[in-house]
């Protein structure tokens, strides 16, 4: 199934938004964009998951919109990583290891391991 196109592990959708605005601040179709490419296409985010996470994040502090021409000289909302986001990301980051390890673990046990 690798040529598959996959969905996004349930709840994981905000901390890689935050981790592509932590490399730079860019547009919403920007961010999908980007995550699709940084993944090799594993992962491709539709607008209807996208933008309401943005505004969530936006809502919550995490991360500033601000309106801005772009390449293509059209007006978008650039959103830019702030101070909460920064501390969010490490926090989700740091959690998302634990689990993917114990995860690991899990999947790697063989018959009679305690």
């Amino acid at each position: 199934m690798p040529s598959e196109e996959r969905g996004l592990v349930q709840g994981t959708l905000d901390m890689l938004i935050l981790k592509t605005l932590a490399l730079e601040p860019m547009h919403g179709y920007g961010i999908g964009t980007r995550l699709t490419q940084i993944s090799r296409g594993v992962f491709n985010v539709n607008a209807g998951s996208l933008f309401p996470a943005l505004r969530r994040l936006e809502r919550d502090g995490l991360i500033k919109g601000d309106w801005h021409a772009t390449e293509n000289n059209r007006r978008a909302r650039y959103y830019s990583l702030t101070a909460p986001g920064r501390a969010a990301l490490k926090a989700q980051t740091r959690e998302w290891e634990s689990q993917a390890g114990a995860i690991n673990l899990i999947l790697k046990a063989s018959p009679g391991e305690l």
